[in-house]
């Protein structure tokens, strides 16, 4: 079963690669499309003629690839290399007498290209040029009705199939953008989450500093001990975050540790008691896997709601729970504050609700039990155990 799937999977990296390789080196893959339709246009020289049809002589071949050679330059001057290609085309019928071609394809590739890359008022040029040139050419050749609907027909497609490109591009294109846009949000609301959390706990221990330091030295120590921890904690996941946005020949250099998860709360709340407040920690429920994206945000949910607890809540306690249900994990974070004030949370409130949504889940923010304080209620899902490992 795993050789079945590996075929599939090798067919599309192979076919990403070569895309990737063309688009950065388009004069390559022009000069290939020129060689490929050279080929095609070659076959009529080559394979036997009857006597009653016209000579394959080396002029009509030389001119034949007179109308190939404009094809090069089709991406920097699209409808300069169609008149080319046309004016080629009509010294060919009218100044030897070759081999016929049984499709138009130099015509054929440059509309599809004027189509693809060429702003309207070229691409109207281009249809009010066809619909004279096709009608022409015909004229020149055998003149039939059947001749002259196939190639309106072929020359249709070729514009179809150009403007059909030029929407999938786009359409990738605008996807790309809205994926950067999600990711810079994203690493907005990380580099907040850390920044915010670390500095609140660092000035609140700064602050308490001097104060220990004439009352009791040991408080003092341990104030400072924290303001360093929390510092290097704070330098530790910005690496981890910042090393994402490296380019590969950097990312080898330095390995990337894992997003914080369940497992650092415990730290986390340590870290928190080190500013004075009182915070307790309890789980529910049989503790189970999550995937990395899911413990991530659970982690930094209970980072940010710590945080507010000790920027604006003027709480002396707080209590941290995680329940784990079935099928979702909840999340509440209690103090006993002064509960919801006007303009407090501001972009960390935000970030809480953003995340739960991100997961499918939903985050409650306002008074705790009896309306006493404030409490942070998130609901995350959670996949089975199965669903996990798979």
């Amino acid at each position: 079963m795993a050789g079945r799937g590996e075929i599939p999977g090798a067919v599309r990296g192979g076919w990403e690669r070569a895309r990737r390789w063309g688009a950065a080196n388009p004069w390559a893959v022009d000069i290939g499309i020129a060689l490929l339709v050279q080929a095609a246009m070659t076959m009529p020289f080559v394979v036997p003629r009857g006597p009653e049809l016209e000579p394959a002589t080396w002029p009509a071949y030389g001119l034949t690839t007179l109308t190939v050679l404009p094809l090069v330059w089709r991406r920097r001057a699209p409808l300069a290399v169609l008149l080319a290609i046309l004016a080629a085309s009509v010294l060919y019928k009218v100044a030897v007498e070759g081999p016929g071609q049984p499709l138009p394809y130099t015509g054929l590739v440059s509309v599809y290209t004027i189509a693809v890359l060429s702003p309207p008022w070229k691409r109207l040029a281009t249809a009010a040029l066809m619909v004279v040139a096709v009608p022409a050419s015909v004229w020149l050749n055998t003149q039939s009705a059947r001749e002259l609907t196939f190639s309106l027909f072929v020359f249709g497609a070729a514009y179809v199939f150009g403007r059909l490109q030029d929407a999938r591009q786009r359409e990738h294109r605008i996807e790309a953008e809205r994926a950067a846009a999600r990711e810079r949000a994203r690493i907005a609301r990380e580099m907040h989450d850390i920044l915010s959390h670390a500095v609140s706990l660092m000035v609140v221990q700064a602050e308490a500093g001097p104060v220990a330091v004439r009352a009791a030295p040991e408080r003092a120590e341990a104030a400072f001990e924290a303001i360093s921890a929390t510092g290097r904690d704070a330098m530790v996941q910005l690496r981890q975050m910042l090393g994402v946005l490296r380019e590969g020949s950097e990312s080898g250099s330095a390995p990337r540790e894992p997003q914080p998860d369940l497992s650092g709360i415990p730290e986390l709340v340590e870290r928190v008691r080190a500013s004075g407040l009182t915070v307790t920690y309890a789980t529910e429920g049989g503790v189970r896997a999550l995937p990395p994206a899911t413990g991530a945000s659970a982690y930094r949910i209970v980072q940010e709601a710590l945080t507010n607890v000790v920027k604006h809540a003027r709480a002396r306690t707080a209590e941290v729970r995680l329940a784990h249900e079935e099928g979702v994990l909840r999340v509440t974070v209690t103090d006993d504050g002064r509960g919801p004030q006007a303009g407090a949370g501001g972009h960390g409130l935000v970030g809480i609700r953003e995340r739960a949504a991100a997961h499918g889940g939903t985050a409650a923010l306002g008074p705790g039990p009896g309306g006493r304080g404030f409490e942070v209620r998130v609901l995350l899902p959670v996949p089975s155990e199965k669903g996990v490992g798979a």
